[in-house]
């Protein structure tokens, strides 16, 4: 492993690090509520918001180095998984890139829901629904200023290869492509969900990770942008932990994940076949 590598594995590993010093173990779980409990009145209303000011977001400028040079060997690994992914065109998995891309809610809500067991909306679960809404802004604002200082052209436009998101790629040659928002927010929801739901912690946490990925195989982000993005997701988690509301909601959400399961609330998804399709990895990138 080249010594840029080592350093962006260690960036990666910081970023879960400084999750783990802001967050304190999860308490007994709660006992289930009756129905009369779930507070329907608390799905979102109007437009979502963060939880966090902006200047409580972490610095995305003083966190983010800048994207990997030319011919630096950062960059050759870029090219790497990026040949790696184009080969998934017209796959299976490349339509799971362009399901992932979809992060207008109710949709959005529904990404993690077969790691969950559970379908996650605004009648049911409308806590869950509003905490994942309202970090998915919190997490998107954290990529934002490096990309906007960076430009980083996106990979479709360096190859001339399509998208998983043709309809997406006029607006996407005007945002820079470093770090991932789509990852940041992708990692984010795994570790928040993680956190929620212990016992299906490894597959939510690598749902984040295979999120992240398709990204890459969309045509949309470097490697180097998905594992920034990890960072700046894990570096808005670690903030969240700090605000009074994204407690008060995760406490919450506990609750009311453990009574949707006694609906019996499934997915509205093939969650079998999601399954093998993200099983489809690129080496480069694991």
């Amino acid at each position: 492993m080249s010594a840029l590598s080592s350093i962006r594995l260690g960036s990666y590993a910081l970023g879960l690090a400084l999750l783990a010093a802001c967050t304190t173990a999860p308490s007994a779980p709660a006992p289930a509520p009756a129905p009369a409990q779930v507070d329907a009145a608390a799905a979102p209303v109007g437009k979502a918001r963060g939880y966090l000011q902006a200047h409580e977001l972490p610095d995305s400028l003083l966190l983010s180095p800048p994207p990997p040079a030319p011919g630096s060997a950062a960059a050759a690994l870029d090219e790497a998984v990026a040949a790696q992914a184009l080969a998934l065109r017209g796959s299976a998995r490349f339509e799971q890139a362009r399901v992932d891309a979809e992060l207008r809610f109710p949709v959005g809500a529904e990404q993690f829901s077969c790691a969950l067991g559970v379908t996650v909306d605004a009648g049911h679960t409308p806590t869950l629904y509003r905490l994942l809404e309202r970090s998915r802004i919190d997490a998107s604002a954290a990529t934002k200023d490096a990309k906007n200082r960076y430009q980083r052209p996106r990979p479709f436009m360096a190859n001339g290869q399509p998208t998983c998101t043709p309809a997406d790629e006029e607006a996407l040659r005007n945002s820079g492509s470093y770090p991932s928002g789509h990852t940041a927010i992708g990692w984010a929801w795994g570790l928040i969900l993680a956190e929620i739901d212990p016992e299906h912690a490894d597959a939510l946490v690598e749902r984040g990770r295979n999120y992240g990925h398709s990204r890459l195989v969309c045509n949309v982000h470097w490697y180097s942008d998905v594992q920034q993005g990890q960072f700046m997701g894990a570096a808005a988690v670690a903030r969240l932990h700090g605000n009074p509301e994204f407690m008060a909601d995760l406490a919450k959400a506990r609750i009311e994940l453990a009574y949707a399961r006694t609906l019996g609330l499934a997915p509205p998804r093939d969650c079998e076949a999601e399954a093998k399709v993200l099983a489809t990895g690129l080496s480069e990138a694991r």
